[in-house]
């Protein structure tokens, strides 16, 4: 058979569309330089001689390759079972933040719900109004929470910002899958565990992830609640007091038994250490999560 010939139709580019795509490009390039720099920067630091760096001249690649600084992170006795806390407190947290922000969400936006719009003010008013520092210290002192690890997990049980952006979700999903389920004789939670969650995966995986980074990047409440309790520091916080006593001493630490010749640390060194230490586990898990954050974040700010 004789091939057929399609003809090959071009859009011709404008010299003003031509202008405005170089420029866009160039501005979305340089947005990335300016985005990605600092980590690269930071990560060439922290494999870097400490020593090496009060030099400068470190930008996105170690002058003098060393793991002395994370070796000296992680010596720390208590960093590996802060990291326990931590990774355990953002996957306990996280899944059950999740599963109670999507029951209420899905509560309030049931019409037939008399008291929704009630309710639905009562949250949104906490983002605005809270009862402060010392009630909330006061209110987990008579739940007897202070001193447990629950004290990380119950104050943010539910997420009101969650919350309302599951609701816009669900109240998107058609009548017509709910009522199936209501003629097949499911009840109000069956319609809710075989039904909704579900349907509502991609705007779940945006609020965990919100919820996740929460929690993990949080250590002012391991500092107001317990403090005095080393078992139950996290991450963040042993971080914090590592940087703070670094900065207070203002000098460089040897390392000793890591074999070869002397090594050192410095306040520079140890701060990029900390920086990438804290923020690796997140930007790992974010590629994994990304296309499921623009669709549900899409999909759940803007009502049907």
């Amino acid at each position: 058979m004789a091939k057929t010939n399609q003809p090959n139709y071009k859009i011709k580019l404008s010299v003003g569309d031509r202008a405005f795509d170089i420029a866009n490009y160039t501005f979305m390039v340089l947005l990335m330089i300016v985005t990605v720099y600092p980590f690269v920067n930071m990560l060439a630091v922290s494999l870097n001689d400490g020593m090496d760096s009060v030099k400068g001249g470190i930008h996105i690649w170690p002058r003098v390759l060393t793991w002395d600084n994370y070796e000296y992170v992680f010596k720390q006795a208590t960093i590996l079972h802060a990291t326990f806390i931590s990774i355990s407190r953002t996957v306990l947290g996280t899944l059950i933040s999740t599963f109670c922000s999507a029951m209420v969400a899905y509560t309030i936006s049931r019409p037939d719900f008399v008291l929704r719009k009630f309710v639905t003010l009562a949250f949104v008013l906490t983002m605005y109004f809270n009862g402060g520092l010392i009630p909330n210290f006061l209110l987990m002192r008579e739940l007897d929470l202070l001193g447990s690890f629950w004290v990380y997990i119950v104050p943010g049980i539910v997420g009101v910002f969650n919350i309302i952006v599951i609701r816009s979700f669900i109240e998107q999903l058609p009548d017509g899958i709910l009522e199936s389920a209501r003629i097949d004789g499911a009840g109000e939670f069956t319609t809710f565990m075989r039904v909704v969650l579900p349907l509502t995966m991609p705007v779940l995986a945006t609020t965990s992830l919100f919820t996740a980074v929460y929690h993990w990047n949080s250590w002012f409440d391991v500092f107001l609640y317990n403090s005095s309790h080393i078992e139950l520091s996290t991450l963040q916080y042993e971080l914090m007091k590592m940087l703070q006593n670094s900065n207070a001493t203002g000098t460089s630490g040897s390392m000793d038994g890591m074999g070869g010749t002397a090594s050192f640390v410095t306040p520079t060194s140890v701060r990029a250490t900390m920086t990438i230490v804290a923020s690796l586990p997140i930007i790992m898990v974010y590629p994994f999560l990304q296309r499921y954050f623009v669709k549900g974040m899409t999909l759940g700010g803007v009502k049907g």
